[in-house]
């Protein structure tokens, strides 16, 4: 796990940008794993500008959305695939249908699943999957006590994930739903290159965990730990409780330029 410290969002997400770009570039027909919330949403402003500016182009890229709410109708301004849409997806040239969302609207969710993970392996699996990080430690909706081998699935919100999520629904915590489609911690750790994103100092705890904390279902992103190629952007902030900082900063900034992100 390589852990990068930065000045501030704009300069975490300019980086992660850049390293889409860069795979994008090298592998055009690319897999991207997209996430949502608004840790992400820096990464998507400076791809839509590479995109206006540079002419970098999604035209043979594929995305699968990481998670969906169960129950929303599916043109509610805060289901996830509205969401991607107006952040990303409706930002850039992807390709008509090329962005595929989990099904939080089937009549049988199970199946529903089982088709988004056969649909993730068609695609030839996800390049580069972005994450948030949950003050709890968990990833996509994986709450904690999920299973490291999980794979996409139902799955049940905490009261602090509804409560930290009403920000998006007018600060109402009744109005967002008590259950959600999400790829498992299993299907994360299939993605060829996780890379995890957090910022501030309510993430700090998070972080600490994940990098540094033993691999455990209560911290599901701590699973990252077991990934050949992944990667946790921070800032300033949500980087103030790891113990080894100074060791991170110190060999990112001596990393050949080659490497990479």
């Amino acid at each position: 796990m390589e852990v990068v410290i930065v000045e501030d969002s704009h300069t975490g997400s300019r980086l992660v940008g850049g390293a889409i770009a860069q795979l994008l570039t090298d592998k055009p027909e690319a897999v991207l794993g997209l996430a949502t919330g608004s840790t992400p949403l820096g990464v998507y402003d400076d791809l839509a500008r590479r995109h206006e500016q540079d002419d970098l182009s999604f035209a043979k890229a594929r995305g699968f959305a990481l998670d969906e709410y169960v129950g929303l109708p599916r043109n509610h301004p805060e289901s996830y695939r509205s969401v991607l849409q107006r952040e990303i997806v409706g930002r850039v040239n992807f390709a008509p249908d090329a962005v595929q969302s989990p099904n939080g609207w089937a009549e049988d969710i199970p199946a529903a699943c089982a088709e988004y993970e056969a649909a993730i392996r068609a695609a030839g699996g996800i390049d580069l999957q972005l994450l948030g990080v949950g003050t709890d430690g968990h990833i996509g909706f994986n709450e904690p006590t999920s299973s490291l081998a999980s794979l996409t699935r139902v799955k049940s919100l905490t009261e602090q994930t509804r409560i930290d999520n009403a920000r998006f629904f007018d600060d109402d915590v009744s109005a967002v739903p008590h259950h959600v489609v999400t790829q498992g911690v299993g299907t994360i750790r299939r993605a060829r290159h996780p890379v995890l994103l957090a910022w501030g100092e309510g993430k700090a705890d998070a972080v600490a965990a994940t990098v540094e904390g033993p691999v455990s279902a209560m911290v599901p992103s701590s699973a990252l730990q077991l990934i050949e190629h992944a990667t946790v952007v921070v800032d300033e902030g949500a980087a103030s409780k790891l113990r080894l900082r100074d060791y991170y900063q110190t060999v990112y900034t001596n990393k050949p330029d080659w490497q990479g992100l």
